[in-house]
């Protein structure tokens, strides 16, 4: 399994039974396919379905069926198709109990960079700033480092921000952390890790909780 499907797996098991969940662009997509059998939980997406269901077999694919990514989606049965100023009204009203959202940075202070980087071309903000400001839980899923080997997760952001002391988890193929009063929390570590190579990775500081364990996926 790739690394982002594993963040993904890892972030499914924060889902629970009833919860509303809106999955944002990137990573948090992959999250639909592990949704645990067991429990229901229900996917909005932003721009207008509530009840996406996981990525469609070839065969099953309609160019109707679409996420905020634009990318093709089931639905599952009673899903409920709105305007987007319907599904905006869901989030900003409080009705979504976790959003799973991508990142540029994070910072120990759990602030969230994700819309842009200055001089480069910006095609929106997206729902990103409604869904921190709205969804009752934030976690973020991303890649722990960018592709110079260069930390994502820093003592404070550099880019402008997507919203301030927002998050609450952040996942990446490495490690779990949560965000806390005195800092980042470091709860898990995949298998092939150890806390010494993670704080390496890691710009900001982590503080190492005593019941770490292994991150389960």
């Amino acid at each position: 399994m790739d690394k982002r499907n594993q963040i993904a797996q890892r972030i499914a098991l924060e889902l629970k039974d009833g919860y509303y969940v809106n999955l944002g662009i990137g990573i948090p997509t992959l999250v639909a396919s592990y949704i645990p059998p067991d429990i229901e939980v229900v996917l909005q997406s932003e721009n207008g379905m509530l009840g996406v269901g996981p990525y469609p077999l070839e065969s099953e694919v309609d160019p109707d069926l679409i996420n905020a990514g634009k990318e093709t989606v089931t639905e599952v049965p009673g899903t409920a198709y709105f305007s987007s100023a319907d599904s905006f009204a869901m989030i900003r009203g409080g009705h979504v109990d976790l959003t799973v959202l991508g990142a540029m940075e994070v910072d120990e202070l759990g602030n969230l960079a994700s819309w842009m980087i200055p001089g480069k071309v910006v095609k929106g903000m997206g729902g990103s700033m409604d869904l921190v400001a709205g969804a009752n839980r934030v976690i973020v899923a991303m890649e722990h480092t960018t592709r110079e080997a260069n930390p994502k997760i820093l003592p404070r952001c550099t880019l402008p921000l997507t919203g301030a002391g927002v998050v609450d988890m952040i996942v990446t193929e490495l490690a779990v952390m949560e965000v806390t009063a005195e800092g980042l929390l470091l709860t898990e570590i995949s298998a092939d890790s150890s806390v010494e190579a993670v704080r390496k990775l890691t710009g900001a500081t982590l503080h190492v909780s005593p019941n770490l364990k292994t991150m389960a996926i």
